[in-house]
């Protein structure tokens, strides 16, 4: 079976101006840091991020990454909404499609299927109609005609997801209390730019020791890379190989405040390397 081992500065390489990148995890949990911190502090502009946000989407708005943002929702979770995210939103620099939570799952299940749209009654009588001009409704055409919303399918250029555990071929296996749905979006991502940050590699064999069966949800079939990467989630949580780092999350807050607080943050903490990143982290702690 094929290494599919790779880095964080490879899966940067491999992307490029314009993408629609979808980003797993869920508010502040479980997201692929190392990865974000990547693009973050790489050339590449012009994104669609596409996320149940959380630090992700507002750190690569800060870097000035993003162009558009399909999202359900973006928090920091202890705090309601993401700071940098809204600056953003508040100053026009991003384009804005909202979806409401279920669309976005049907959205990403349509994208895994390879269907153009699911239908739903999510969202009739909403303002999602106001705010987001790529809604169209269908008619049933069984029985009562009855008009659903038609979620499109998110077409994506790439994803990435951070899991728990992997192994070299690419399974993944989450051990916290929820997938997020990111199996979803491996599934959907095009062949090629699929990739999984871990915080440890280990032997398919031993997966089975760590967590039960429906834990190794991530399939090789749909990994392109996995990166090993140890306390890549920092600072968003990732349970039970770590909590959310509190501390260090208001910190990230506050430096939406003021472009010089940002410019410092950014300085700290988002342009290092990762090992540098992680070293820092370590002397701190």
């Amino acid at each position: 079976m094929a290494d599919k081992r790779t880095t964080e500065d490879d899966v940067v390489a491999s992307l490029s101006d314009g993408m629609t990148i979808a980003i797993g995890g869920w508010g502040s949990r479980r997201k692929p840091m190392s990865m974000v911190r990547a693009i973050a502090r790489s050339d590449l502009k012009s994104l669609t991020i596409v996320t149940y946000g959380g630090p992700d989407i507002g750190m690569l708005c800060a870097a000035g990454k993003v162009k558009r943002a399909v999202y359900a929702f973006v928090s920091l979770d202890t705090i309601a909404l993401e700071p940098h995210f809204r600056a953003a939103r508040q100053s026009g620099a991003i384009e804005d499609e909202p979806l409401d939570e279920g669309m976005f799952l049907l959205a990403l299940q349509a994208a895994a299927w390879r269907v153009p749209f699911l239908p739903t009654r999510v969202g009739l009588g909403s303002d999602l109609f106001r705010d987001n001009p790529r809604l169209k409704t269908v008619v049933s055409p069984y029985a009562g005609s009855e008009e659903l919303v038609a979620v499109p399918a998110l077409a994506l250029d790439a994803a990435l997801i951070h899991q728990n555990r992997g192994d070299e071929r690419g399974n993944g296996q989450f051990l916290g209390p929820d997938i997020y749905f990111d199996d979803l979006m491996a599934q959907a991502a095009p062949t090629g730019r699929r990739f999984m940050s871990v915080e440890r590699i280990v032997d398919t064999k031993d997966m089975a020791k760590e967590g039960s069966h429906h834990t190794r949800r991530i399939s090789r079939m749909s990994i392109d890379g996995v990166i090993e990467a140890p306390n890549g989630a920092h600072f968003t949580s990732c349970d039970p190989d770590y909590g959310r780092d509190e501390a260090f999350q208001k910190e990230y807050a506050a430096a939406a405040k003021t472009s010089e607080a940002w410019a410092e943050f950014k300085a700290n903490w988002v342009d290092l390397s990762e090992a540098d990143y992680q070293s820092r982290l370590r002397a701190r702690s």
